[in-house]
């Protein structure tokens, strides 16, 4: 009994001993819970104290409620580059409505898609915010906004565009305040008059008007849900320009006033089936506006402020827009444009996209962006416009980056061969021959095709893409025709003209823009001037544009009309092609048709790209003077553009060394360019990587010298003669005025005569060396015979045409200029003194056989002296034979 006793006993104690531990935990427990609670009610007043007084602190400089700024849409003001007044802009659309006048429709269709709320709260929706501040912390701050009607009346009329916590509380605290001191009707009709609705349109019951001809009261179901739908994103649902994405929008808002209960399903279904474009204003019936001075500028300003702060509304905030317009270069461009006097146009419908940049800031100085007048902010075919560049597009893809990432110099060679892409389709030159081996500053000023695709194939189809979207031209993709100009999308004047700018400033490249900053009516500013970016090596830039120098000044380059006399200028030709299935399409006869002719160029100072062109592809460009517009256009712009300006020259940068090219080694073919006492010429490498061995795989026997045809008028003959080593042999073969070419004859003689030749006609004869089974290059001369007035003017325009470039099916980059008649590319006779400035303007005195050193047109850069080259000498590799021909049609361009 006792042991029962005593274990029992024991048992009792044990679960007493339990309990009090029991309860001793508990009584802990509830005094840590409430020692917590205590904490977080402390930190919960220090939070609520500490967010009033943050908010107190962000509101302090909040602007006061003004009445008078509530009714006024207040236009903009619109300053030039040196800060004088251009124009106001925003009152020439706005048609105030009163609350009472807006029909139930249009109120209903507004209220369902901005704030199917707006009757129930005080200024800030809890609901919406509480949605929007989840999104912004899933998706980043500003990705979703909470914003009433209210909120927007306030940030529209007093508050500037920014997204920061600040302004954010500013525009809830003025939205209370706006809520006590107005009726909600009175705010209503303060948000209808305020929105932005594209066209320059202020107001829904002005875009009523705008878009279907019609008062508010008049407007059916699917009319007022596209005009609701409008102010979240004006330019996007315009559906002037953009019908589709109006349409879809206009469904979003049919779709919401069902869902919020202000029509039916079968009123929402009918409606969203109605046709959008039927009742809209038709295009030919859309009233004219005022006009707005320097329209394509100005339109391209608003551009740049809309894409980059699309909740701004220009016409009614009340902004100062700093731009970079130059009145002056404006004024100019518009006279091109329109009056047709510096540079005629062949017809009212021929176009042109002029872009004039700042070469250093990237800043637009012009722009010419449609011919039609008549139209305030029309199609602006320089920046809105993407066309195919043609062989503008070569310094860009091919040369620069086989210069950045393969370090060519300009005497690289590239033979000019019959060649294929990849795809084993058969690539062209604009005529359709081959001249073998060339320098690359030669494949790049004679504009062949075949070279700039080996040059593109070298550096790779991923880093040329790299490098041409760096310089702003956001191609999609890349592929090997790209190389000479056959892009998928095309591109802008704007975007060739910021592309090449890069090139005069050292490789540093700033977007194109005509804005530099905005100041809002409280005094705060925004600066929109883009960061300059390092995009490629100075010595990159530097013998590109050495090279492009080549294409104006050297008499083999297809760019002389651009040439500015005294200025230094790099710059290139291109135009574009038909395909064989167009021209059939289009009813094209002439070979030489084209859609597309541009100028790209530039100094240190200022860069211009031009295109010409039809809005239509089928309307084509005739061979002719048509053609070479573009470079007119150029030349005449750059020469007033630099009037009274020092335009310095491109800077040999430190890490670009001179080369000395021996003139032996250069292509016979070329060899009639140089003076015959010229036995160099001068080159440029990335320092370091001159190569220090000659090659000779194209070295060829010495072709015949001293070439020279004369007409004896009194006996009516050319007399032909030349020299060369004893025992040798010579063809000798001649074209008429560019015409097929005729052998004449095989001779062991120096010299022959030829009878009776047409009066006005041009010449060229080829003599050829011929010794033990093998051909030197042919030297080339010309003559052009006397003839009639009109002859003579046949010449000077004709000739030019058969014999430039005129006929370019393919990347046909313009015309050599204005070696007309006599010159027929072998030009320069023996007076490399006159050669110096213009050598385009050298017509018919230089038939001899001496040679002018143009390379590098030393009228306008001093040609190094022996001194300063480094001491390497480079033979250029020689040409293959002539006569390989290629006649497969060239792709499409």
């Amino acid at each position: 009994m006792t042991e029962k006793y005593q274990s029992r006993e024991e048992r009792r104690k044990q679960r007493e001993a339990v309990k009090s531990k029991q309860k001793g935990k508990k009584k802990s427990t509830g005094s840590l819970f409430k020692r917590i609670f205590l904490i977080l009610a402390a930190l919960g007043i220090i939070g609520i104290i500490s967010g009033a007084a943050t908010f107190a602190f962000m509101v302090k400089d909040a602007p006061k409620l003004d009445a008078d700024t509530l009714r006024a849409a207040i236009p903009s003001e619109i300053y030039d580059a040196n800060g004088e007044l251009i124009t106001e802009i925003g009152t020439q659309r706005l048609e105030y409505v009163e609350y009472e006048h807006i029909p139930e429709l249009v109120r209903d269709a507004v209220i369902a898609t901005e704030d199917s709320r707006f009757f129930k709260h005080h200024g800030v929706d809890p609901i919406r915010l509480g949605g929007a501040v989840i999104a912004n912390f899933t998706n980043g701050f500003g990705s979703e906004g909470a914003s009433t009607i209210t909120q927007q009346v306030v940030k529209n009329y007093f508050l500037t565009a920014d997204k920061t916590l600040s302004r954010k509380a500013q525009e809830a605290w003025l939205s209370i305040q706006l809520e006590r001191k107005y009726t909600k009707e009175e705010i209503f009709e303060l948000y209808i008059n305020k929105v932005f609705m594209s066209e320059r349109t202020t107001g829904i019951a002005t875009a009523s008007q705008v878009y279907f001809d019609k008062d508010l009261n008049e407007l059916t179901l699917p009319e007022a849900a596209l005009l609701a739908g409008m102010p979240q994103s004006p330019n996007n649902y315009n559906p002037f320009k953009h019908p589709d994405k109006a349409e879809k929008r206009r469904n979003i808002v049919l779709s919401l006033m069902h869902q919020h209960g202000y029509i039916s399903e079968s009123e929402m279904k009918e409606a969203q089936a109605a046709s959008l474009t039927d009742s809209l204003v038709k295009e030919e019936e859309r009233a004219q506006q005022d006009d707005v001075p320097y329209d394509a500028f100005i339109g391209q300003a608003i551009k740049e402020i809309e894409d980059k702060y699309p909740e701004l509304n220009v016409y009614t905030d009340g902004l100062k827009i700093y731009t970079t317009l130059d009145k002056s270069a404006q004024d100019y461009v518009d006279k091109i444009m329109y009056e047709n006097e510096i540079v005629p146009f062949p017809d009212d419908k021929f176009q042109a996209g002029i872009t004039l940049l700042d070469t250093k800031t990237g800043e637009i100085r012009a722009l010419g962006g449609n011919r039609n007048k008549d139209i305030d902010f029309g199609l602006n075919y320089a920046t809105s416009v993407p066309r195919q560049p043609g062989s503008t597009i070569k310094p860009v893809l091919d040369y620069a980056p086989a210069i950045e990432y393969l370090k060519w110099g300009t005497y690289e060679t590239i033979v000019d061969e019959p060649y294929k892409y990849s795809t084993g389709q058969t690539i062209n030159n604009w005529d359709h021959k081959h001249l073998g081996a060339l320098s690359m500053r030669e494949a790049l000023a004679r504009s062949r095709n075949v070279p700039a695709l080996k040059a593109l194939q070298e550096v790779g189809l991923e880093r040329a893409h790299e490098f041409a979207n760096d310089l702003g031209l956001n191609l999609e993709e890349m592929v090997e025709s790209n190389s000479i100009g056959g892009l998928k999308n095309g591109v802008t004047s704007l975007q060739m003209a910021g592309a090449y700018s890069a090139f005069g400033n050292n490789g540093n490249y700033t977007e194109p823009h005509s804005v530099k900053e905005i100041e809002f009516r409280d005094g705060t500013k925004i600066n929109m001037a883009p960061k300059t970016e390092v995009v490629m090596n100075d010595y990159t830039a530097f013998m590109i544009s050495d090279m492009l120098k080549s294409v104006i000044t050297a008499p083999y380059g297809t760019g002389q009309r651009a040439n500015v006399p005294g200025l230094p200028v790099a710059g290139k030709t291109g135009t574009t092609n038909y395909s064989n299935d167009e021209m059939k399409r289009f009813g094209i006869t002439s070979s030489g048709a084209v859609p597309d002719a541009w100028f790209v160029g530039y100094t240190t100072n200022y860069t211009a790209a031009i295109w010409t062109g039809y809005e239509e592809r089928k309307n084509a460009i005739l061979p002719g003077k048509d053609q070479r517009i573009a470079m007119e256009v150029f030349s005449k712009l750059m020469k007033h553009v630099s009037q009274d300006t020092n335009t310095a020259d491109f800077t040999v940068p430190k890490t670009v060394q001179k080369v000395r090219v021996e003139k032996g080694s250069r292509p016979a073919k070329l060899a009639s360019e140089y003076t015959p006492d010229s036995h160099v010429i001068y080159e440029y490498a990335v320092k370091g990587n001159a190569p220090s061995a000659v090659s000779t795989k194209y070295k060829k026997m010495a072709g015949p010298s001293g070439v020279s045809a004369v007409y004896n008028q009194e006996t009516n003959e050319i007399i032909l003669s030349w020299s060369g080593g004893q025992g040798d042999t010579f063809k000798v073969s001649v074209s008429l005025n560019g015409g097929a070419e005729q052998a004449l004859s095989t001779t062991s003689e120096t010299g022959l005569r030829m009878s009776n030749p047409e009066p006005g006609g041009t010449y060229t004869f080829k003599v050829i060396t011929v010794r033990d089974n093998q051909q030197s290059n042919p030297a080339t001369t010309s003559v052009t015979i006397p003839g009639t007035d009109e002859s003579e003017e046949y010449q000077d325009e004709e000739m030019d045409d058969e014999n430039n470039n005129g006929n370019n099916p393919g990347n046909n980059n313009g015309n050599p200029g204005n070696n007309n008649g006599n010159n027929n590319g072998n030009n320069n006779g023996n007076n490399p003194g006159n050669n110096n400035g213009n050598p385009g303007n050298n017509n018919g005195n230089n038939n001899g056989t001496g040679s002018g050193n143009n390379q590098t047109n030393p009228g306008q850069t001093p040609e190094p002296s022996e001194d300063d080259a480094e001491d390497v000498n480079i033979p250029i590799e020689q040409p293959l034979p002539e006569g390989q021909t290629n006649t497969p049609t060239a792709p499409a361009q």
